[in-house]
């Protein structure tokens, strides 16, 4: 992130995806926020409040996010792994960010599920709020959340992306669905 006089200078790009064309905000060294277009604009805001004179400057393919995103979605789901995430949430929320990351492709964890794990027992609905606040979709892999019942739950992006997202990790093939079950027993 370059700062002189208060200004903080963040990198946008754009990235063309089967689900939409997403847009990217980047630090010298960070992912901030990664969106679909249907939440671009609220993404945008809360760039802005959250850093005071920021400028956003167009930069094509930021420390190669652009590139990895596109991979993803030529079938590398791993490529998005271990990409710096600077997203400036709650400390209750960085650690359901984290929490999520360590889902791996192909596979999803309920609401409960992921409460226990940031120990958190009866906060199912506190991570579905963190979960919803997510500033950095694919790469914070929130949809990788399905409801208790299996069934899947909100998405910022649209359920319909969200099944996308799921069926091209292979998350909702018949045998993923027995690794649930089997996990589940």
């Amino acid at each position: 992130m370059s700062c002189a006089a208060g200004v903080t200078v963040l990198w946008v790009d754009e990235v063309r995806s089967p689900l939409g064309t997403l847009t990217m905000v980047a630090a010298d060294d960070a992912l901030c926020a990664l969106a679909f277009p249907v939440a671009r604009s609220r993404m945008l805001a809360r760039i802005r409040s959250r850093f005071s004179g920021v400028v956003l400057k167009r930069r094509r393919d930021p420390n190669g996010y652009a590139r990895r995103v596109r991979a993803y979605f030529s079938g590398d789901v791993g490529a998005l792994d271990g990409i710096a995430v600077d997203c400036g949430g709650t400390s209750f929320e960085e650690q359901v960010w984290k929490a999520l990351r360590a889902i791996p492709a192909g596979t999803t964890t309920t609401y409960r599920e992921l409460a226990e794990v940031v120990r958190h027992p009866r906060g199912a609905r506190a991570v579905g709020r963190a979960n919803a606040r997510n500033p950095a979709c694919l790469v914070i892999p929130c949809h990788r959340m399905i409801g208790s019942d299996g069934h899947l739950k909100g998405y910022a992006g649209g359920i319909w992306r969200k099944r996308w997202l799921l069926d091209h990790e292979g998350a909702l093939s018949p045998s993923a669905r027995r690794r649930r079950r089997a996990r589940d027993d």
